[in-house]
């Protein structure tokens, strides 16, 4: 039995995964999550094979919690749900430790499939993606740009980093994550530091240009 974790902030599109997947006699739906901090505090305690992780998500997207339940050093293998096929986001998520990458364009065999073959620990992709690289350099090539621009923040710091850019105000992103303006403050300052910022519009574009945040979102 393979056991899943289905991620998604909309409810409709998480409820037809979920229902679609109770179908399948060799698969069990392990439980759902509507953002990303559902999901690790989920995967760390169910410990699932494979997790289907929306990409475009508020307050913690799938690209990083892909990056944080690589870190957990747990054998859940992560399939990215995305609209996006731009390699760059890709090549990102693979080397966030995803094992999968689906467009939701896909028919249900394709997901049915990539379920399958993450979990014999095998890379997959959507059969539409148009690549212009092999599946194995985009799971273990070089570290990108992005990548080595976020390397010296925090999670803390990614987590307002993305809130920042979404629009959220150091009130609203203290309210967010349990934390008090100060702390926020803080946090912020260092960013702008860090990343070289002048203001928020630079810190929008540096979210976007790493894909903390989507041109959809705006």
């Amino acid at each position: 039995m393979i056991s899943i974790v289905v991620v998604d902030d909309h409810q409709m599109v998480r409820q037809s995964i979920v229902s679609l997947l109770d179908t399948v006699s060799d698969f069990e739906v392990a439980g759902e999550a509507s953002n990303g901090h559902e999901a690790l505090a989920m995967i760390r305690e169910k410990r699932p094979d494979a997790a289907l992780v929306d990409i475009a998500m508020p307050r913690l997207n799938g690209l990083e919690t892909t990056r944080r339940i690589q870190a957990m050093a747990v054998d859940t293998c992560v399939i990215i749900l995305s609209m996006y096929s731009d390699e760059r986001i890709m090549r990102q998520a693979f080397e966030n430790g995803a094992k999968g990458y689906l467009l939701k364009s896909s028919v249900i065999d394709d997901l049915l499939h990539a379920i399958r073959t993450v979990v014999k620990d095998e890379i997959y992709m959507s059969p539409s993606i148009e690549r212009s690289a092999t599946d194995g350099n985009l799971r273990t090539g070089s570290a990108t740009e992005s990548e080595l621009s976020l390397e010296g923040l925090s999670n803390r710091e990614r987590e307002i980093l993305q809130l920042v850019a979404e629009g959220h105000t150091n009130k609203s992103v203290g309210e967010v994550l349990c934390i008090d303006i100060k702390t926020v403050e803080k946090h912020r300052a260092a960013l702008i530091k860090k990343l070289g910022a002048r203001g928020i519009s630079d810190l929008i574009q540096v979210a976007l240009k790493h894909h903390l945040v989507f041109l959809d979102d705006f």
